[in-house]
């Protein structure tokens, strides 16, 4: 039997409500959002720049700060190996400008979107999710604040995913705060996520992480009661999920702006489109857990 929820004293029936719909809502403009880091189109046309394949993600996603260093993105994306991010920046900024960057993003995005959502009318749905958009604020939230300061794209299909990654990264600066209230390095979130996502190949294959630093953060976490034998255990589940119930609260300001019949209209519009991402192909199974 799965552990039961405990009410917190703050909780309201309202924000239950809301808590859950907009999580759901979340998950499934999260699945047009990370076609962007799937679609061989997106990394083609980094590669097109002289970028290396496996670094353009972090000049893609840092490109919005500027031409960075590795520190800030070893901050703020948290979970990576800081060697990765010490190969990929400052040297890409010798080879294109952020600017540059982003535009390859956009205009990969735009083919890609064409492709898997196609003529689909995004005008009701893209009026919504500005409105979450129109309610989310940057205190403490570097990486939205970068990406909030983009100019928002003309094509409904790109202001729509420009929308979900305002959105996705609002959502990720607020549980990287999570992490660190729990007390947990990058290493023993990966461990703990990969777990609890049923993704931890993935993570293994793409975090940077040594095999040693693996071993070593599975073993703090054996002795914080959280994992034992290769799985979370009971209060390692309980603890897992209880991060993920801190982050939808972090999140929820946007959604309290476009308020809960909106935010079950965003779900009921997005879910198709979330069902046409997962059956593109482009997408890994694990993908269709999420939200």
């Amino acid at each position: 039997m799965s552990p039961r929820r405990v009410r917190s004293v703050t909780d309201t029936d309202d924000d239950l409500e809301l808590t859950k719909a907009s999580r759901k809502a979340w998950g499934a403009l999260e699945s047009v959002h990370v076609l962007g880091y799937f679609a061989d189109d997106v990394r083609d046309a980094y590669v097109a720049l002289g970028l290396r394949p496996r670094l353009s993600y972090f000049v893609a996603r840092s490109a919005a700060y500027g031409a960075v260093g590795p520190e800030v993105p070893i901050a703020t994306f948290y979970v990576f190996a800081p060697w990765l991010h010490r190969k990929a920046l400052p040297a890409a900024w010798e080879v294109a400008s952020p600017e540059q960057v982003q535009q390859a993003r956009r205009d990969a995005m735009s083919t890609v979107l064409q492709r898997v959502i196609g003529d689909t009318d995004l005008t009701e749905l893209l009026a919504l999710v500005r409105t979450v958009c129109g309610g989310l604020t940057s205190h403490g939230r570097p990486l939205y604040a970068a990406h909030a300061g983009l100019t928002w794209p003309g094509e409904p299909r790109l202001a729509l995913w420009h929308a979900t990654t305002l959105i996705r990264e609002h959502r990720g600066d607020g549980h990287v705060a999570v992490l660190l209230r729990a007390g947990l390095d990058p290493v023993e979130s990966l461990v703990l996520g990969g777990l609890f996502a049923g993704n931890t190949p993935f993570l293994r294959e793409t975090r940077g992480w040594t095999d040693e630093d693996w071993d070593a953060g599975t073993e703090r976490l054996n002795v914080r009661g959280l994992v034992a034998d290769g799985a979370l255990t009971e209060q390692g589940m309980t603890f897992r999920r209880d991060l993920e119930r801190q982050t939808d609260r972090l999140a929820l300001e946007g959604w309290r702006h476009l308020g809960l019949d909106g935010t079950r209209r965003v779900l009921e519009l997005a879910t198709p489109l979330r069902q046409t991402a997962l059956a593109s192909g482009i997408l890994p199974g694990w993908i269709s857990t999420r939200g």
